[in-house]
């Protein structure tokens, strides 16, 4: 395994190699949806050009440059285009609030700006200082009101692409000058994680991180030059960014679309082969199935009946064995009376799907299996430049990240805590030298999480080490494995916070799911209640007893949940209850709903969940 020097001579070594097929989709913005196609040799041209106007510009070698941005080809090629010079792409989710924008900022000491739109260059004007230590600012989408002031630090991405052409007719070895003084030992990427227990981190990534990552899953052999990857995911999050480093590697397409609300329909129009995403994608999509039917109707019958066949198929097909002939024709059925228009619901072609970020349900996992879709788990933080461990397709271990990946050492403290070493892993925190001494202090990066090792090598996660819980009673429990449970049985479920500590058992904050609340209740007459009227009614709250008992019968006894608050708002970025990458901060919300959490354990009714071992 011989990664490339870097990130940047990556790219330029897939170019070199097929540079007039396709590299990305992008879309046109506007319905009907049109799909224009980028070779990489015209991707190399666009790059090269960005490269030498930000030379223009003054960036130079080691300089950090701030991308606040979404996910769009625009974003790809900026940071393709830093890499090139050996600049450093600094991270930052549009969504960020000032806050915490200004401290990556002003930690980064970035001092060019690519924004996405002019809502990002307002924010950035807010504050004085952050205002003042900008000393350009590269403009996306162009969406300048008429009565903007004059400011000659801010151009539009058009004007730095020409800019850029000028400067390539003056001195075209400028840029290739740029990149042979790229080394892999440079740092490529300052990723600052989702802080949901405090600051954010800078994350300090190398180019040969980069490429190494590349170099490991392309020699897994589970993606292939014709495949097709929808990419929507925050390319401000190391997954995101690590897909491209893969991309290149390996060459196939990517169609490159961050707008979550439109997933389903840009896969169904752009027919992917690979989809990679956090758990909520795919609980939504089975909760959107599992909701779509009335159970006592025909159609919820016969997909009721149809996702029991596919779960009697799982373990021949898991084993590579033939069906039994009966079994086989159930299936042949079930296929084509359901299972066949899921899947072209998600295109029609897909191969494979992988789910990281979070911990999976494995009933997510089986129930995707049933209908003929194959749904594996990585796992991987931004400090191991994402992927760490990643399953086997095609003998998929469900409810495990899999095996590390080639040239990745993991080891289980004794306290259960895994520690990762390899050249995936981070150089160290940016500015935070106590922080350094505490997660990397023997050559080996400690993760935080918990975990074992089964008997086939797959590691199976359990937990984040700060987060467990420990009841009254003196019993240690993981909430990330009892919210999974929650959320893999109750399809109407958006989130779930799991609290108990210091309290005989443990109880649950639940967020409803606007999207099959709203289904719901339009077949049922009700479609002029509101979200808050839908969440207490009688109906709903009945619907969530049975999910809660089925959530239950997956847990330990010490694990289950006696009783549950539905809240009647959701959870938001803006009041700070969610980091930028959507994880729970799970102090804030104890805090902003602590009057419901002391409701629940203050109230001496009757505890009503319990599990079939407790009955």
């Amino acid at each position: 395994m011989m990664p490339s020097r870097s990130y940047a001579h990556l790219f330029r070594e897939r170019v070199a190699a097929t540079p007039t097929t396709t590299a990305f989709l992008v879309p046109s913005y506007h319905e009907p949806e049109e799909w224009r196609s980028l070779t990489w040799e015209s991707a190399a041209t666009l790059v090269n050009q960005l490269a030498a106007g930000l030379l223009a510009l003054g960036v130079s070698h080691g300089d950090r440059v701030a991308l606040v941005c979404g996910t769009r080809i625009e974003w790809v090629l900026s940071d393709l285009a830093l890499a090139t010079i050996g600049a450093v792409t600094t991270t930052v989710y549009p969504s960020t609030n000032l806050t915490d924008e200004k401290y990556i900022l002003l930690d980064a000491g970035a001092q060019l700006v690519v924004a996405e739109n002019w809502a990002q260059v307002t924010k950035l004007r807010t504050d004085p200082e952050l205002d003042s230590r900008t000393k350009a600012i590269v403009l996306i989408d162009d969406d300048r009101p008429g009565d903007s002031p004059a400011d000659d630090r801010i151009l539009s991405y058009a004007n730095l692409l020409s800019l850029g052409d000028t400067q390539l007719r003056s001195q075209p070895e400028c840029v290739n000058a740029a990149l042979d003084a790229v080394k892999p030992s440079d740092l490529s990427t300052l990723i600052y994680t989702s802080g949901t227990t405090g600051t954010p981190k800078g994350v300090e990534l190398t180019h040969s991180a980069w490429t190494f990552e590349a170099a490991a899953v392309k020699q897994l052999d589970f993606v292939y030059p014709d495949d097709r990857l929808y990419l929507w995911l925050p390319l401000a999050h190391v997954f995101g960014r690590d897909l491209l480093s893969v991309q290149l590697a390996v060459g196939f397409e990517s169609v490159v679309d961050g707008r979550v609300n439109r997933i389903v329909a840009g896969v169904g129009e752009t027919a992917p082969t690979l989809l990679v995403g956090v758990p909520r994608i795919f609980e939504k999509v089975r909760a959107a199935v599992m909701t779509m039917y009335p159970k006592r109707g025909l159609k919820g019958r016969i997909s009721h009946w149809a996702f029991a066949v596919g779960r009697d198929s799982r373990e021949s097909r898991l084993a590579g064995k033939r069906m039994s002939p009966t079994l086989a024709l159930r299936y042949f059925l079930a296929d084509k009376l359901v299972f066949r228009k899921l899947r072209a619901k998600l295109g029609g072609r897909m191969r494979l799907m992988v789910s990281g970020s979070a911990k999976l349900s494995p009933q997510v996992q089986e129930w995707f299996y049933s209908a003929g879709l194959v749904l594996i788990e990585g796992y991987g933080l931004t400090e191991t430049s994402a992927i760490a461990c990643v399953d086997d397709n095609l003998h998929p271990h469900f409810g495990t990240v899999g095996k590390p990946l080639p040239g990745v050492d993991i080891r289980i403290a004794a306290d259960g805590e895994i520690l990762v070493r390899g050249d995936n892993v981070a150089r160290g925190y940016h500015n935070l030298p106590a922080a350094n001494a505490e997660s990397f202090p023997d050559g080996w990066f400690h993760t935080g999480d918990i975990g074992e090792f089964t008997p086939e090598g797959t590691l199976r996660i359990t937990d984040r080490k700060k987060d467990l819980l420990k009841t009254s009673n003196g019993k240690y429990v993981a909430p990330q494995k009892v919210e999974t449970a929650i959320m893999a049985n109750t399809p109407y479920a958006a989130q779930a916070v799991v609290i108990g500590e210091g309290h005989p058992y443990c109880a649950a904050l639940i967020v409803l799911d606007r999207d099959p609340l709203a289904a719901w209740a339009k077949r049922r007459g009700k479609a002029d209640l509101g979200f808050t009227e839908l969440s207490t009614l009688p109906e709903i709250r009945n619907s969530i007893d049975r999910c809660i008992r089925r959530a239950n019968r997956k847990l330990e006894s010490w694990e289950t949940i006696k009783k549950y608050v539905i809240l009647e708002r959701e959870l938001t970025l803006e009041s700070d209850e969610l980091t930028p990458s959507l994880k729970v901060r799970r102090a804030q919300v104890l805090s902003h709903f602590a009057d419901a959490v002391n409701a629940i354990y203050a109230d001496p009714s009757p505890i009503p969940f319990v599990s079939d071992r407790d009955k």
